[in-house]
């Protein structure tokens, strides 16, 4: 018999085992739903055409997109303990955003066909490389915000001076189309080249869960239990610009992803930034697959991007945050 305010939270095992059978039967989804019909295509040549270059690498592109942008908020929270820490927090999505807006603007993207992820991942590392310099090996949570603010800043202003000065129409539309994020569109070629990045961002964002824990009790008591908050710190800033970079580089800026469903899911988890890691990278993946399903199911009725779509859902939460805070805070 189970006593009265006793734990009812089920099993870490078991929550992830459901959490990752959602993920698989949401990507099942994502493949089985498209402007062609529901099914995985019309018989024949046609039909496997339609799998293998439209429905494949989006399912797969928004769920390493969606697992990216879920695990480095929980990382890039657990880490700086601050509930409304984001990936664009340390500027890598502005600059993987001003790398592809300068290959449009200055027409690389029509000569070479990867020029635009490319670019995006050469913005990322330079956002990475700023931060890290202006937020020093040493530098505590506090100057890696405030690096990170200074750089997203910065590509922010370049990437509205890049608009401002396009005297190409159609330039500033495609640039203007990239920056609200889209899955459509994307081929297998663009997720060979992001794949491999996101993975390796993946693997070093997990692997950071332990000091994470240790965290919690202090800096000082997470030194005493021999965590070097230098190689943690790099290990989240490298993984985040590894991840978030490569997925912003083919997808475009998705937002409110990393900060919303760590949110939600933290309560699940007791509040364990080392439990919630894995946890996030799931629930991202799987939030990302169903809002592009339901992107897709209202096409005909309307044309959304899918950083249109996770803007008009976070922002409304982030709000709700905001608002609860303030009531937690007020005596």
């Amino acid at each position: 018999m189970t006593a009265a305010g006793a734990d009812t939270r089920m099993p870490p095992s078991m929550l992830l085992g459901v959490l990752a059978a959602v993920t698989a039967a949401s990507f099942v989804l994502s493949l089985l739903v498209g402007p062609s019909g529901f099914g995985f295509g019309p018989a024949g040549e046609a039909g496997t055409l339609i799998f293998w270059e439209i429905r494949l690498p989006r399912a797969v592109l928004g769920a390493l997109a969606g697992a990216a942008l879920g695990l480095a908020g929980a990382a890039l929270q657990g880490y700086l303990r601050n509930p409304l820490a984001e990936p664009g927090l340390i500027g890598v999505s502005g600059g993987a955003a001003l790398g592809a807006v300068l290959a449009i603007h200055l027409g690389l993207s029509q000569a070479v066909a990867l020029a635009l992820p490319v670019g995006g991942l050469a913005g990322a590392a330079a956002a990475m490389l700023a931060v890290v310099s202006l937020a020093g090996m040493q530098g505590g949570a506090v100057t890696l915000i405030l690096a990170g603010l200074a750089v997203s800043a910065i590509c922010t202003a370049l990437i509205s001076l890049a608009l401002n000065l396009s005297q190409n129409p159609f330039a500033s539309v495609e640039m203007v189309f990239w920056l609200m994020g889209s899955l459509a569109d994307r081929s297998l070629t663009q997720v060979w080249l992001a794949a491999p990045l996101i993975l390796v961002g993946l693997a070093l964002l997990l692997s950071v869960g332990r000091a994470l824990d240790a965290l919690t009790l202090g800096e000082d008591a997470a030194r005493s239990l021999g965590v070097d908050l230098s190689r943690t710190r790099l290990a989240i800033v490298a993984g985040t610009t590894l991840a978030v970079g490569a997925a912003t580089a083919v997808t475009g800026v998705i937002g409110f992803v990393g900060l919303l469903v760590p949110h939600v899911l933290r309560p699940l988890v007791g509040h364990r930034p080392g439990l919630l890691l894995p946890v996030s990278m799931l629930g991202g993946a799987t939030f990302l697959l169903i809002a592009d399903v339901g992107l897709r199911l209202a096409q005909p009725a309307v044309e959304l991007r899918i950083g249109v779509l996770t803007a008009l859902i976070g922002a409304p939460f982030f709000v709700w945050l905001v608002l609860r805070t303030r009531g937690e805070l007020t005596p």
